[in-house]
């Protein structure tokens, strides 16, 4: 799997972003204020994800997502250390991400990888998407955010 930064003007894969996060408003703007990767195998897009800047020191990973048929054969385990190898070289101290408290699979995922619990925002999901998400057979509605130390 080749990993690589868009480039400036590149067209954002948003079928594929807006099944980590149907909001296209978000999206466009947390990709236009950082940087956005795409996954890509055989000249086909299989993965993204975006890192989003909070500070000098703390960075975000922002919508990872792959493709339906690529799922569990652990390329999101491969973004999520890719992101975490830029985040490192971009001079970044620590790493977070937020996912669903519905979202069983990614929460997983980010703990496998050595991400730690840090924070719950009640409601976010409520507050900030006007549609109902419901996944895994529950109403998603708070942001899980957990952090990572880099070394």
């Amino acid at each position: 799997m080749d990993i690589r930064r868009l480039g400036q003007g590149e067209a954002l894969p948003l079928d594929l972003m807006l099944e980590a996060d149907p909001s296209e408003e978000l999206v466009r703007g947390y990709s236009a204020k950082g940087m956005v990767y795409a996954a890509e195998m055989d000249r086909r897009l299989v993965g993204v994800y975006a890192l989003l800047p909070l500070s000098e020191t703390v960075v975000e990973i922002k919508n990872i997502a792959i493709a339906e048929p690529e799922r569990g054969k652990g390329y999101g385990k491969e973004l999520v250390n890719h992101a975490l190898e830029e985040a490192k070289r971009g001079g970044f101290k620590h790493v977070e991400i937020g996912t669903g408290n519905s979202s069983f699979d990614q929460l997983a995922l980010y703990q496998k990888c050595g991400f730690r619990l840090k924070s719950i925002d009640r409601g976010f999901f409520t507050r900030h998407y006007p549609e109902l998400i419901i996944e895994n057979g529950i109403l998603c509605q708070d942001m899980v955010r957990l952090a990572y130390e880099l070394k």
